[in-house]
């Protein structure tokens, strides 16, 4: 009798809750002369609601409930409008959006743009994504004043909190960032994508970045941390998306040209043409770049090429296809010891170095909306590549000549191949009488790669050829199949349980399959090995809203990641591999308040905990000197990241529409221990972790009048370790520079911009203002070995055409 009472009582309950009141808000955009808007951005503030206008300018947004909002709506080329509405049933409501004028400042263009700053953050829900109560932040290059001719990931990331960045002085062609005591070395502890697909070498089994997409190409970088290892990957360090700039939907035709100079011999071209064409939309840049470092022997050159063409095939249906082509080739001056750094910095004994890659992606994605409740995606991404280093990797750091001329250099060439497809269904729908939202989707990833170490030429160019019967006994020789298959189902649903609070449980079902096939050493030793695994992975966010300018939010979620086989089999002189190397595993912890207060602060405060179990690190070998890496032990990472960004103008001056001053500080204090050491290593339990400065601070100050644009930035970031012994530095004759402290450093950069009309734009600008001597990495392979010193003072210029 209970039992039948109950059911009766969650019955009524169910349908009360059905019956009450949801409705729609709907319209058409319009252009002042009462021409539709396609791809308009139309969003409910308070509600965090967003959606795109259709080709006839029309869209819908479905089950709100009764009350009063405040609805933003934008597109390119036009004005911010922004209305209050009282909604207490199913409502019509066109906008009608003014362009911009053409005689507006740059000033008051940035102005414009920061009135949508709000929509410009990754939503509760973006396309076929979640992101609700996960920690995440979004670069908008177009708002930066900063070298992004050079790609120089100082300032373009100055406001993404706690990242440690390695500098190779290469002009931008690598991104090596880490953070949270994750090794930077070419980003390898995120997962990175551009446009929402892998183009990293293999996201599992070599999941390093030797592409980088140029910063002029782009509309904003998406930065997710741990918590995006439901959706995109197991990885701890979480997401990075390049998000490349959409076709102009206003012009058939616009180019873009941008020609830099500056020190070193540095001289960029870009150069962009884009617009839209009935249905079909274009977007496509070619981009060359060559300079060379303040030291000898660092010369390089690069080749870009990107095409985006879509077409909407309905107005619910989108065929996107991508290319993306890059080759270069850099000569690599090589590590040195800290001696060394403090009497020349500009020193090099690596004539004979040299790195080349290649790099071919390509991107079919289908976009389709079955309904304004529900939208798929289908994304099918390839990958063609190589890398090949060559050089001279001994152990000492000769001070004289690199070595016999007449001695081989070592050769590593390796081949990637994959291919993936990854599909998403995301729905909206009402659970008792609040919107739910429901994500699930599958990736198939499976790759091909190969690799060949052995000896190079004796000659001193970039010959990539083995010479190996001339050589036949030459020790680091290996021979390397790696075929690899991936396949996840993952899915992530937002329970929405009142008007403040929703609640995010995810899943992440993984499995990895990676194979070694081949032989090493002269005595061609086996290394065939298959590795299977399955494993699930689990997280939960939750989100409160305080009010229509912040929210609190909460996120735990676990995190993997597996051995790289191919990088287990390169024989290396000063980094020996334990053969008992196993996968990392933990989770994640994020904490925080973000929002806004009025017009005059932005804010992002949270705190975090990463767990390790198996660290994979590098310590001090016991004999032959060189470093070992292998499972160190049990880790945990913590601390408090922060960005403020005040809106000084807005304080003091509200009403001097040509002024901009605003200033920031992003601050992250951190700080690490091994709890657990494993194999004997007890000479590092209760020592820092790796790559974890306690203090890392970005701060700065944005200014401008009229068409002058400006911004002053100040970076430092405290003493912190390359390896898990915590070793010293040692400014001493010691013949190595791979193992020691990175000591303290600061470093100030300086840019300007000035529009003198709506075609011409003119950027200038002084990196390392101060001139300080410094360096933030410790190479144990190439480009090293040895400390790899950053730039001294630099300059550069971009003239800008836009037609």
């Amino acid at each position: 009798m209970v039992l039948k009472e109950f059911k009766v009582a969650c019955i009524i309950l169910l349908w009360t809750a059905m019956a009450q009141a949801q409705y729609s808000l709907s319209g058409t955009v319009l252009t002042e002369d009462n021409a539709p808007l396609p791809d308009a951005e139309v969003y409910v503030k308070e509600l965090r609601l967003q959606t795109k206008t259709a080709a006839n300018g029309a869209y819908t947004l479905s089950d709100i409930p009764p009350g009063t909002y405040t609805i933003a709506t934008f597109a390119f080329g036009y004005k911010v409008n922004t209305l209050q509405i009282q909604l207490s049933g199913d409502k019509q409501q066109n906008v009608v959006l003014q362009p911009l004028s053409e005689q507006l400042s740059e000033v008051v263009l940035i102005q414009e743009r920061e009135k949508a700053f709000a929509l410009q953050r990754l939503k509760k829900v973006e396309g076929t994504a979640i992101y609700a109560a996960k920690k995440s932040e979004v670069v908008i290059l177009d708002q930066l004043t900063a070298n992004v001719a050079a790609n120089n990931p100082r300032q373009i990331y100055s406001q993404v909190a706690g990242l440690n960045i390695y500098e190779n002085g290469d002009g931008g062609l690598q991104l090596n960032i880490g953070g949270r005591g994750l090794d930077p070395n070419r980003t390898a502890n995120f997962n990175v994508r551009q446009n929402g697909y892998d183009i990293s070498a293999d996201a599992l089994g070599y999941p390093e970045s030797y592409y980088t997409p140029p910063a002029e190409a782009l509309s904003e970088i998406q930065i997710v941390r741990g918590a995006a290892s439901l959706q995109y990957g197991p990885q701890f360090g979480g997401l990075i998306n390049f998000k490349f700039k959409q076709p102009n939907p206003t012009k058939e035709l616009e180019l873009v040209s941008r020609q830099s100079l500056g020190s070193y011999g540095l001289f960029t071209s870009f150069n962009s043409l884009s617009g839209t064409v009935g249905r079909l939309g274009y977007y496509t840049y070619f981009h060359y770049k060559e300079g060379s470092s303040f030291r000898p022997n660092s010369d390089y050159s690069s080749r870009n090429f990107y095409g985006h063409f879509d077409y909407k095939l309905s107005d619910n249906t989108k065929l996107a296809f991508e290319a993306t082509k890059l080759n270069y080739l850099a000569q690599q001056p090589g590590g040195i010891t800290d001696l060394q750094l403090y009497q020349n910095p500009a020193f090099s004994n690596r004539e004979r170095n040299w790195f080349q890659v290649d790099w071919n992606l390509f991107s079919l994605r289908l976009d389709h909306r079955f309904s304004s409740k529900t939208d798929f995606s289908l994304n099918l991404f390839t990958l063609d590549a190589s890398r090949k280093a060559l050089g001279i990797r001994d152990t000492d750091v000769k001070v004289q000549d690199d070595d016999d001329p007449e001695k081989p250099r070592d050769l590593l060439a390796d081949h990637f191949k994959n291919w993936g497809a990854e599909a998403r269904l995301l729905t909206r729908y009402t659970l008792f009488t609040q919107e739910a939202v429901a994500l699930l989707g599958v990736k198939y990833y499976q790759t091909y790669n190969t690799q060949q170490q052995g000896p190079g030429s004796a000659t001193a160019g970039p010959d990539f050829s083995f010479a190996t019967e001339e050589f036949p006994d030459y020790p680091n020789q290996s021979r390397f199949t790696f075929p690899n298959l991936n396949l996840a189902v993952f899915g992530e649903h937002i329970f929405t349980l009142s008007d403040k609070l929703s609640v995010t449980p995810g899943f992440r079902f993984e499995h990895i399959k990676t194979e070694s096939e081949g032989v090493f050493g002269i005595q061609e030793k086996s290394g065939n090995r298959v590795f299977a695994r399955n494993f699930l992975l689990l997280g939960i966010g939750a989100l409160y809203t305080l009010s229509a300018e912040a929210e609190v939010y909460a996120n735990i979620s676990q995190n993997y990641r597996a051995v790289t086989m191919n990088d287990i089999r390169v024989i290396n002189v000063s980094l020996q591999i334990d053969e008992d190397i196993s996968d990392e595993s933990g989770f994640t912890v994020d904490v925080g308040i973000r929002g806004q207060w009025g017009k005059l602060f932005s804010y992002n405060l949270s705190g975090f905990s990463l767990f390790y179990n198996d660290r994979i690190g590098e310590i001090a070998a016991q004999t032959g000197g060189g470093s070992v890496r292998g499972n160190i032990g049990s880790a945990v990472i913590y601390g408090l990241e922060s960005l403020v960004d005040w809106n000084v103008k807005n304080t003091f001056f509200p009403r001097q529409q040509k002024v901009r001053l605003n200033t920031f500080v992003n601050l992250a204090l951190t700080n690490s221990q091994y709890t657990k050491a494993v194999k004997g290593n007890n000479n590092v339990k209760g020592h820092q972790v790796e790559f974890t400065p306690n203090v890392n601070l970005k701060t700065g100050l944005n200014f401008g009048y009229g068409n002058l644009l400006g911004s002053l930035q100040y970076t430092y970031l405290s003493e912190q370790f390359s390896d898990a012994t915590n070793a010293p530095q040692v400014i001493a004759n010691f013949p190595q520079g791979i193992i020691g402290a990175i000591p303290a450093f600061s470093v100030m950069d300086f840019s300007l911009a000035y529009t003198f009309t709506k075609h011409w734009k003119l950027e200038a600008g002084v990196n390392n203002l101060l001139n300080e001597t410094y360096f933030v990495r410790r190479a144990t392979g190439y480009p090293g070995p040895g400390i790899i010193p950053s730039e001294p003072r630099t300059f550069y210029t971009t003239l800008q055409c836009k037609l």
